[in-house]
């Protein structure tokens, strides 16, 4: 037997050092499996109890039936996290990738941890949403405060990723039923829009507010948001998108088919690199983003102050434009975007949903069906799938419909009576002839 080798437990328990580590580790065979465990110390005094100790503890699960032969929930969990931020680099966002470490560490690994990965059967799924929805109580009134419907669906999609990294290590052979019962089809609702009256609406008080704003210093920022909300009105982008946008991904153009001048964008968000042409109507707001000066330094009272800056002799700043490799909507107005909603009550629609900035790509989308747009063509320049233009605007919008398609009625036959009275008259022609 080696220095760095020991047997404890009558020959049952060994105990080795791997390589340069000064850790001790060990391992035992039972049920025909071996099975190791690392101490985590460098004493061998202190190795050896927790060794005892470890092995006791198997001996009880054995005799009580709860030594698994199999790779637990928690062991896929963890093997999921290595894969999956390493395969998905680049392809997948660090915030998506740290949500589902978040709902591992938070929720599933507590719940399934211990299982073993084929006793997470669809009855457990179907528990642990129960839990998920029982478990935790409002202070005030007592009542349970259940997650969101897009939280839970979330929390499926990590627990079927795990599973699926447990199915390709062969630790499990078949995906159980994650669908939750019960379910019914899925109820039409609008995403939050602006119909043209509450868009209307909606332009004019920015345009007004960017004549007029409360403080002389949000002036800039007041006729920034004015023409986001035209420039994203007309073109459909996405917020990330338009957050990502510089000026050199962006140029006015003479459309060849309908003579008139729009933008030709490329987009950089949620789906890649894609393109995007705008209406007509978001070349002026463009170009009015073009020729605004840059804020430059703060206009504030105490900015002017440390900046030994004073009402006598204030700094003469030297007007600076927006260069190509510039943001086309530097900074960040939801405050002053949401609050401007809240002013005209339009902060939300008939059926309680909030609108964002979000809320004028639906409007996008929602206007040219209306018009009569291709769906086809809609869905190719706003980056989607003509799926979900079907699901969440077509659905609701009255232009889809034909009403010289539905309104068909069948050509009127002459009653029966009537032509009984016909053929009499005829027999009576023929008997005076």
């Amino acid at each position: 037997m080696s220095a760095n080798t020991h047997t404890i437990m009558g020959g049952k328990v060994h105990l080795y050092q791997r390589g340069d580590s000064q850790n001790w580790h060990c391992y035992t065979f039972m049920k025909g499996k071996k099975r190791r465990k690392s101490t985590k110390v460098d004493s061998l005094s202190l190795a050896k109890e927790i060794a005892e100790d470890w092995y006791v503890t198997l001996r009880g699960k054995d005799r009580a039936g709860l030594l698994k032969d199999e790779k637990s929930f928690e062991q896929a969990a963890e093997q999921f996290r290595k894969e999956y931020e390493v395969i998905t680099e680049g392809q997948r966002s660090p915030r998506w990738v740290s949500g589902h470490n978040d709902r591992l560490r938070i929720h599933l690994v507590p719940f399934f941890g211990p299982m073993g990965v084929s006793e997470v059967t669809a009855g457990k799924v179907q528990e642990y949403r129960m839990h998920r929805m029982t478990s935790r109580l409002d202070k005030k009134t007592g009542e349970p405060l259940r997650p969101a419907r897009s939280t839970i669906h979330d929390e499926i999609v990590t627990l079927r990723l795990v599973l699926k990294t447990a199915i390709r290590h062969n630790w499990l052979s078949h995906l159980p039923d994650l669908s939750p019962p019960y379910k019914t089809q899925g109820k039409i609702v609008h995403r939050p829009w602006f119909s043209p009256a509450e868009y209307k609406q909606l332009f004019e008080a920015t345009r007004e507010y960017a004549k007029k704003p409360i403080y002389n210093n949000h002036k800039w920022n007041a006729e920034q948001v004015h023409d986001f909300v035209l420039f994203m009105a007309n073109t459909g982008m996405r917020p990330d998108e338009a957050k990502n946008l510089q000026h050199r991904d962006v140029s006015i153009v003479k459309d060849q088919a309908t003579g008139d001048r729009i933008l030709e964008i490329e987009v950089r968000g949620k789906r890649g690199v894609g393109y995007c042409k705008s209406m007509p109507s978001a070349v002026k707001p463009y170009e009015r983003l073009l020729a605004r000066p840059l804020p430059g330094l703060p206009q504030g009272k105490r900015a002017r102050r440390r900046r030994g800056e004073t009402d006598d002799a204030p700094i003469q700043q030297e007007a600076k434009y927006p260069q190509p490799t510039d943001l086309v909507f530097p900074g960040n107005h939801i405050k002053l975007f949401n609050n401007v909603l809240k002013r005209i009550t339009l902060k939300k629609d008939r059926d309680g949903n909030r609108r964002t900035a979000y809320s004028l790509r639906h409007t996008y989308i929602c206007m040219r069906l209306m018009e009569g747009a291709d769906i086809y063509q809609i869905a190719k320049n706003c980056r989607t799938s003509v799926e979900m233009i079907e699901k969440f605007y077509a659905s609701h919008i009255k232009n889809t419909l034909d009403a010289a398609a539905i309104n068909v009625l069948k050509p009127k036959t002459a009653p029966r009576r009537a032509n009984n009275a016909r053929k009499k008259e005829l027999e009576d022609a023929q008997d005076h002839i």
